[in-house]
């Protein structure tokens, strides 16, 4: 058995997001296109010989009882009663509060770690169903490439995408994923699309949209600068935000070069952060030696 694992964690970006309803528990249904990028936290996991969950290394302001990364341990443990524990050292990347569903990569990350240093030989679907007691995304990562998804994010169904590049712009300012839900402005009867629909066009027509956008920029300012300065900088791009926010993003014209990003880069506000990513097949984390 090995003794310590290095894994990735995948930032994700909702090509399109829309809210066709809100259950009587309060979650809202949704319908997405989510998309894996390699921007990346890291995780290494080792085996400790004791009971204890412990996180040497975590992320700036979250305790570690509030954690996902140790939450998703002890979920696993108590799952299958495993005696042994872990320690969890998790080098944070992806911006937090962003829509790029960087916290629960994080938890996906950890449970197909920790599903092979513990030799507990769990299926993916079992990690999926348990996932999902940690946050409505959480299934996704564990799925582990590019879906189309629906329900409250645990209905997935893989698709096929081209393999474009993106400009992500996170503008220095997190937003509350509830506090963009809980909006009563918040348009929450979108008419459901069919998977075919969305296939047969692309995902920066404007029929697709974000429906958490106008909450988020309400909310966020910044979220609007950050649109605005990508139509300075790309006018007539496609760009939208991810997730409930801040990020926002933009494919990049294949006419570009690696220099010409670079000099869009060098123009970012002090205190934003860009980069140029691509789209992944795969979640890497299941590559993890």
């Amino acid at each position: 058995m090995s003794k310590e694992i290095e894994l990735l964690a995948p930032a994700k970006i909702n090509l399109f997001l829309h809210i066709t309803g809100q259950r009587d528990d309060g979650y809202h249904e949704l319908q997405s296109a989510f998309q894996l990028i390699d921007w990346c936290d890291s995780i290494t996991l080792r085996f400790l010989e004791s009971n204890d969950i412990t996180r040497p290394l975590g992320a700036n302001g979250v305790a570690a009882e509030n954690d996902l990364v140790v939450r998703a341990a002890h979920l696993l443990k108590r799952h299958t009663a495993y005696p042994f524990g872990a320690s969890i050292a998790l080098k944070k990347n992806i911006p937090m509060g962003a829509g790029l569903g960087g916290g629960s990569s994080d938890a996906a990350s950890v449970l197909i770690g920790l599903n092979r240093l513990w030799d507990l030989n769990l299926s993916q679907s079992e990690l999926m169903n348990l996932g999902l007691e940690l946050g409505a995304d959480v299934p996704f990562f564990l799925f582990g490439q590019t879906a189309f998804v629906q329900g409250i994010g645990e209905h997935l169904e893989a698709i096929e995408l081209p393999e474009d590049q993106f400009l992500v712009i996170f503008p220095g300012k997190s937003i509350a994923t509830k506090d963009v839900f809980q909006a009563e402005t918040l348009t929450r009867n979108h008419a459901p699309i069919t998977i075919s629909h969305f296939l047969a066009g692309h995902w920066s027509d404007p029929q697709f949209g974000n429906d958490l956008q106008p909450v988020a920029g309400m909310i966020c300012p910044e979220v609007n600068r950050a649109l605005d300065w990508i139509s300075q900088q790309l006018p007539n791009s496609a760009k939208r935000m991810s997730g409930s926010g801040s990020c926002v993003f933009v494919a990049v014209p294949k006419v570009l070069g690696t220099n010409e990003i670079d000099h869009i880069l060098q123009k970012l506000p002090s205190g934003w952060v860009g980069r140029l990513v691509r789209g992944l097949k795969q979640n890497p984390a299941y590559n993890s030696v």
